[in-house]
């Protein structure tokens, strides 16, 4: 495998919205971010990933975008976000920005002219089509709920949104549209952007038929995505994207690809795949339930664990994946992914032990390295999210009352996410001297960054830690993944291997003791990292609750 100067780097997510307000409007801001990057820098972060800051209605958050040149003003100037860059290089950092492309907002200019003009240039940037017996020109839903196609005033045609009616889908069969993006991806690049997260990228290929498929709801809908699975000629579409754009700067980027095929990894992420490195979701997707959140399944270690496994192994063969235990669109992972019992300072340790030490790109989200959580939702009035709104509904629809309904989106709600970082304990959690856009999670008194810094036991003195090590041992980065332990029933343990060299990943998500039999080449190597301070490491020994220990040889 060739290296690329990726390979050892490790990321961290940005949501501006939430991140820090430095003028009191209760918006995060580029000044903000920029006040805090040696915060980040001493993590040991090498790459910053910043969520939408283009200017936005702000319908999704600012993934409907209405101007690709221009910055947010809730978030600043350009001026500002090329104080940013500029800060950032100082610091060895590289920062990469969202990449929306599927999509852009019903505000930008381009929709604009479709919408005068339903008939001319501008409508082929969009699929516009004329209805079916005064119906939708078919039946799917979109990912927020109700038809994926909106009337357009004053004919009998419709326009595709897959998301909200707010964004309208791109026409990627257009090639003066295609070039249009080809040149904002390239001016973003030239000025001096390391690369991009690329948004809901399987979405750009349709099929121009848009057949019908069988409901798979009470509503007589089927979801769009299935269209999205049955349609070929993607490769062609990535591939243009990629020659025209990233491979000229050497750019890095990670691309938003869910429902991919395993025989696909290596055209996407491949020696010469389309993109450095995709986002592993295959344990996200564990809670995924059959018609929304109100039906997703507890996660069972077990489970988890064999996915991860999995994903591991047929990853390596490969490429690199990006790991995450959480970002800007899911639940808080110790939340989402730790038993109740193992909710605190050492279970929060031993789950990043497995993230950051697996092989792939590590991607940590703003607050998961202070151990952040899920808010304590009271009424479906707090939320912001557009998502979560659409599914409190649905649930309703299908029967729960409001505790249960309400129940399902606390536990699976976005805005979980996107609650403000929190920087110190006070009312406000030092994220604004005004009022936050969204709520303060009250566990901001106990799960803070001031308090973290200033303990030298703390969960962000450990990922510290973590990321050291990654970027000390060449082992963590390209070493071979291998299980261990697959059939017990509390430990999950990996051994990676580079030549000579092996490394050894134990940990307990029991919240009983475990026995684990020490191997052999490991007696008396070193201990790099563990959690609860065992001494030693030798034959069979018993494990504490949330236990995580790494061996070195």
């Amino acid at each position: 495998m060739t290296e690329k100067w990726w390979h050892d780097k490790i990321a961290y997510q940005i949501y501006p919205k939430s991140f820090l307000d430095s003028n009191g409007d209760g918006i995060g801001d580029l000044r903000g971010i920029i006040s805090k990057l040696d915060y980040i820098k001493a993590l040991g972060i090498d790459i910053i990933w910043l969520s939408p800051i283009y200017k936005s209605p702000f319908v999704d958050q600012g993934y409907d975008i209405s101007d690709y040149y221009a910055i947010a003003e809730e978030f600043g100037t350009m001026e500002e976000f090329d104080e940013l860059l500029a800060e950032a290089k100082k610091r060895n950092m590289h920062i990469i920005m969202d990449l929306v492309i599927n999509h852009c907002s019903d505000q930008h200019e381009w929709f604009r002219k479709a919408l005068a003009d339903p008939d001319g240039e501008y409508a082929d940037y969009f699929y516009f089509r004329e209805g079916k017996n005064g119906n939708p020109p078919s039946n799917y839903r979109s990912y927020f709920g109700g038809s994926c196609w909106e009337p357009v005033p004053g004919t009998d045609k419709y326009y595709l949104h897959m998301f909200a009616k707010e964004q309208p889908d791109l026409n990627w069969e257009n090639p003066i549209l295609r070039q249009k993006l080809f040149d904002m991806v390239n001016w973003w690049l030239e000025k001096g952007l390391a690369g991009f997260r690329i948004d809901a990228i399987m979405n750009i290929k349709k099929d121009l038929d848009f057949p019908d498929f069988g409901p798979d709801g009470p509503d007589g809908l089927s979801g769009c995505w299935r269209m999205i699975e049955s349609v070929d000629g993607i490769g062609e579409l990535l591939d243009d994207l990629k020659k025209n754009t990233f491979e000229k700067y050497e750019a890095f980027t990670v691309a938003e690809a869910f429902n991919l095929n395993k025989s696909e990894l290596n055209k996407f992420i491949g020696e010469n795949g389309y993109f450095s490195t995709i986002f592993d979701f295959s344990a996200q997707c564990l809670s995924d339930g059959k018609h929304g959140w109100y039906d997703s399944p507890d996660i069972t270690f077990k489970k988890w664990r064999e996915t991860i496994i999995n994903s591991q192994l047929d990853v390596q063969k490969v490429g690199f994946e990006a790991n995450i235990i959480e970002n800007h669109d899911e639940p808080r992972g110790v939340s989402r992914f730790l038993p109740e019992y193992a909710r605190n300072a050492d279970g929060t340790k031993m789950l990043g032990t497995i993230s950051v030490l697996l092989r792939g790109i590590p991607f940590i989200y703003q607050g998961q390295e202070i151990g952040m959580q899920n808010a304590i939702w009271k009424s479906v009035d707090e939320f912001n999210d557009i998502n979560t709104i659409d599914q409190y509904y649905i649930a309703r629809k299908a029967g729960l009352n409001n505790k249960d309904a309400l129940a399902a989106c606390c536990k699976m709600s976005r805005d979980n996410a996107r609650t403000p970082m929190q920087w110190d304990g006070s009312e406000k959690a030092g994220f604004t001297d005004g009022e936050p856009w969204i709520k303060i999670n009250p566990n901001c008194k106990e799960i803070n960054a001031a308090s973290q810094l200033d303990d030298l036991d703390s969960i962000f003195h450990y990922y510290q830690k973590l990321i050291a090590l990654r970027k000390e041992k060449d082992i963590i980065v390209y070493g071979e993944f291998e299980p261990l332990c697959r059939e017990d029933d509390q430990i999950f343990a990996y051994m990676r291997k580079l030549d000579e060299e092996r490394l050894l990943t134990v940990c307990n998500f029991s919240e009983q003791s475990a026995e684990f039999e020490v191997p052999a080449e490991f007696e008396g190597s070193q201990c790099l990292i563990t959690n609860l301070d065992r001494k030693v490491f030798k034959g069979k020994i018993v494990l504490k609750p949330y236990e995580a220990f790494v061996l070195y040889k």
